[in-house]
């Protein structure tokens, strides 16, 4: 939006974000510490698949008490990942990491649905997400109670609902 504005555009989602920024600097205090990314990258190093496999587990929040998506979902998120080069999945970790898309919020200027889960153990809401939708002034949040970084795919029928009530609001309101 910043870069082509929102001529084209009627609506944007934004599921789980990483926006405005993750990374925290002298002037972005609460973000996480680089020590986190920077142990991430060492663990991708170190054994690529050991860390996607446990990577995944807290991507859907999944454990010996709850599945909320089967192992073969795992498996798939794991062998999708496997698929990227280790310099691509090294570089993915400081892009998500230190992208700062603070001056970008401004080019929101469209109705915005900002959704994510409160139980989000990759991306944490309270820096992201929340934030986001109080700097867009077109936006609507929706906080997923319980739900995992991937509620793509363990609550896809409330999120393919929302979606579609949602875009058909936008596209109702063109006349």
């Amino acid at each position: 939006l910043t870069r082509h504005s929102a001529k084209r555009v009627k609506s944007v989602a934004l599921i789980s974000t990483v926006l405005p920024l993750l990374l925290q600097t002298p002037n972005n205090t609460s973000g996480v510490p680089s020590a986190v990314f920077e142990t991430m990258k060492l663990a991708i190093n170190k054994d690529r698949p050991e860390f996607l496999a446990g990577f995944f587990k807290e991507f859907y929040n999944w454990g010996l008490m709850s599945g909320p998506v089967s192992g073969e979902m795992l498996e798939w998120s794991r062998s999708i990942a496997m698929q990227a080069g280790l310099k691509a999945s090294l570089d993915c970790v400081d892009a998500f990491s230190q992208t700062d898309f603070r001056t970008d919020l401004k080019s929101f200027t469209i109705p915005t649905l900002i959704i994510h889960g409160s139980s989000d153990q990759t991306v944490p809401f309270d820096l992201t997400s929340r934030c986001t939708a109080k700097e867009i002034k077109h936006a609507n949040f929706l906080e997923y109670a319980g739900a995992p970084h991937g509620l793509v795919a363990t609550h896809k029928k409330r999120l393919n609902n929302d979606l579609i009530s949602f875009l058909g609001e936008h596209r109702a309101s063109e006349g």
